[in-house]
């Protein structure tokens, strides 16, 4: 494979290969920004587009999408607290404070920074051990993957600000809204009241829209006018100067495997990645107190995490026929359109495409800094209307972006429901990211759990004698959670 390189990066870089790639990232950027739309509808927008293409280039044209958009939501979370896409929602919480107080730029400097290097390093990795990795995911079973989400859901307590005791009854709220709908294993319905539209639970981009961006407006629309007269100061990105990520790269570098780790790992995702990371680095970063209140090392920890899942959710994909994520399960999708197998054969049976695809995995993460650089420029003058215009932007986005995802008016009332939810608690001092965390890992847990009794007769003390890897997470788990603990216990010491 690694011989074939060149070959592919010749195709690449030829004038047709590089337009597809750049205006592929670029059309990924702009949808990702754009709220509501996420990576999973960008990608699925524009397959019905590639099938007139040969393989290679319809197949870098979706990873491209795919690429910009988990970057480009990190923009709408920045400055304007509304995540883009679901992987973007940890991006809020140090973002846009850092926005808030006039430093927008710097914020989406590190945010950019932190992503192309996730992104690379991702693409790297699948070049050169997806075979291996792709192996040890098959240790990963139900039970597995059960202790996984439980080690993930212990970042609820990082991120509860305030209050633990409000941070853990949102993060159960989430995940009982998480139950609406069929049941996993079974398909009987739940919690819907005889609400038929119930039937397929709450639409996850709905609910992180109203909290987050539907709430922000109701916030904003009842505290009044800004005298500033706009949300943010921003008037294009900032690099952080290379003096500044002293004492930062430890950080990036633990949230780039956990990225990449997690990405590996079928039907976890992004946003998975993105809270683990983010709750890492808030327990171990020495400037953990101000996670939160816009720290860089929080924006480092979400984005170089969330794009290091792209790489990692394609070893399965590619290697095994597996979906990582449900973007890649779109990518599985394109490849049996187009007559490539995936499987374990894939690499064998097609050399060349799996050298361009690796390859241009790489070229795109690399274009992520100019054109990056150059959509979040073209933002600017939005930002410059009055807020209370702005606000009304925001809202239309939200509402278009929400309905465009599944064309069903009752997600508008989800999201309005989420948004007057959302500002009720919010007024109360109970954070948002809990809720978040649960309803995204609540559907994983739940049905990993219930994989995991049926596979042990009901016996849920198996789930660690003959699983040493489900013993070791659960211990990492509870450890974690310990620390709050251990922490109150030697303030009072003192």
């Amino acid at each position: 494979m690694v011989e074939l390189l060149p070959q592919a990066f010749a195709l690449l870089l030829s004038p047709q290969g590089l337009l597809v790639l750049s205006l592929g990232t670029m059309l990924g950027i702009i949808l990702g920004a754009l709220p509501g739309i996420g990576s999973t509808v960008a990608v699925a927008m524009i397959l019905p587009f590639t099938l007139t293409m040969d393989q290679a280039p319809a197949i870098l044209l979706l990873l491209a999408i795919y690429a910009g958009s988990v970057y480009g939501g990190s923009i709408s979370a920045i400055l304007i607290n509304t995540p883009g896409t679901p992987q973007s929602a940890a991006t809020c919480l140090d973002g846009f404070p850092m926005a808030q107080r006039g430093e927008a730029g710097k914020a989406l400097g590190w945010a950019t920074i932190a992503s192309v290097t996730g992104g690379l390093v991702s693409a790297i990795v699948l070049i050169f051990a997806a075979p291996q990795l792709a192996a040890f995911a098959l240790n990963f079973g139900p039970i597995e993957t059960f202790a996984l989400i439980l080690l993930g859901l212990t970042c609820i307590v990082s991120v509860s600000e305030g209050s633990l005791v409000k941070g853990l009854m949102a993060g159960m709220l989430g995940i009982f809204l998480s139950t609406v709908g069929g049941d996993p294993i079974t398909g009987e319905a739940r919690f819907t009241f005889g609400q038929f539209q119930l039937i397929a639970g709450f639409n996850l981009l709905a609910v992180v829209i109203g909290v987050f961006a539907l709430s922000e407006v109701l916030i904003r629309a009842s505290s009044g006018p800004d005298p500033a007269g706009m949300l943010v100061d921003f008037k294009g990105i900032v690099l952080p100067k290379l003096a500044e990520w002293k004492g930062r790269i430890r950080g990036l570098v633990k949230s780039v495997a956990i990225g990449n780790g997690v990405g590996i790992l079928p039907g976890t995702g992004a946003a998975t990645a993105a809270f683990i990371s983010y709750a890492e680095a808030r327990r171990s970063a020495p400037t953990k107190d101000n996670f939160g209140k816009g720290e860089p090392d929080g924006l480092i920890a979400s984005e170089s995490a969330n794009n290091a899942v792209t790489g990692g959710a394609l070893v399965p994909t590619m290697a095994l026929g597996i979906p990582g994520d449900a973007i890649t399960a779109v990518m599985l999708a394109t490849l049996t359109l187009h007559g490539v197998t995936p499987g374990i054969r894939l690499m064998e049976d097609n050399p060349v495409l799996m050298a361009s695809i690796f390859a241009g995995f790489f070229v795109i993460n690399l274009m992520l800094l100019p054109l990056g650089m150059m959509v979040s420029k073209m933002a600017a003058p939005l930002l410059r209307m009055r807020e209370a215009y702005m606000l009304i932007v925001i809202t239309l986005l939200c509402t278009v972006g929400v309905f465009f995802v599944r064309g069903n008016p009752f997600d508008l009332l989800v999201m309005a429901g989420a948004g007057i939810l959302g500002f009720i608690l919010r007024r109360q001092g109970y954070p948002m990211a809990p809720l978040v965390i649960g309803m995204v890992l609540g559907p994983t847990l739940e049905l990993s759990l219930r994989q995991g009794l049926i596979i042990t007769d009901g016996n849920f003390g198996a789930f660690f004698t003959g699983h040493p890897i489900a013993l070791g997470l659960t211990i990492a788990a509870a450890g974690m959670l310990s620390l709050p603990l251990i922490r109150a216990l030697r303030t009072r010491k003192d």
